[in-house]
């Protein structure tokens, strides 16, 4: 068996992943934050290309903020 770490997320975020693979091949909330989470490190190193404008920046911060974050 590999080894294996825990990441610690939000539960309200883990239950809307939940709702979101309902109905999909995915068999668990973790086995799609794993696929998630290797198919944006198969893209290689973040460069300064991949920086966010502020227009992206500000739109984050609202959706955080509706979700209760900030």
């Amino acid at each position: 068996m590999k080894d294996k770490v825990t990441i610690k997320i939000p539960r309200e975020l883990y239950e809307t992943l939940q709702q979101m693979i309902e109905g999909t091949g995915f068999s668990s909330t973790t086995e799609f934050i794993v696929f998630t989470m290797r198919t944006l490190a198969s893209t290689g190193k973040i460069t300064e290309e991949d920086n966010l404008t502020e227009q992206e920046v500000q739109i984050i911060k609202q959706r955080l903020k509706r979700l209760g974050y900030l």
